[in-house]
């Protein structure tokens, strides 16, 4: 019974070091994680747009990667690190040149704050020329 007893509170200290470690991380939260670009013509050139992110932790965050599914969007990222309350862009650049159609494209953002990993996406149609 007195194993029962320390495992239960070794489990218990562990979760609370856990809890407070993820309490003190840089935290990511967006304004939007979607954007819709509506309809978009093929011959009207790239478009752009730009998330907007803020460190809500209490230590300074870093964008460490922003990949997109696809060659035909492409994902600008801040370098250097995030201070606490400070805010950040992300600009996703979208080419629908021989694109027509819908389109939903994803783009992974991982930081080392917390959540470690969030998928923005844009989306739109493409008119044909």
């Amino acid at each position: 019974m007195k194993r029962i007893g320390v495992a239960i509170w070794l489990m218990m200290a562990v979760f609370v070091a856990v809890y407070a470690a993820d309490k003190t991380k840089g935290q990511i939260k967006f304004e939007e994680t979607t954007y819709d670009f509506g309809n978009i013509r093929e011959d009207g050139g790239k478009v752009s747009h730009e998330f907007t992110f803020t460190n809500e932790g209490s230590d300074p965050l870093k964008i460490t990667s922003a990949k997109a599914e696809c060659g035909c969007t492409t994902p600008e990222y801040p370098k250097e690190e995030i201070a606490p309350g400070e805010t950040g862009i992300i600009k996703v650049t979208y080419n629908p040149l021989g694109r027509p159609g819908g389109f939903t494209k994803v783009i992974t953002v991982r930081c080392t704050g917390n959540p470690g990993k969030v998928n923005l996406k844009i989306r739109g149609t493409v008119l044909p020329k």
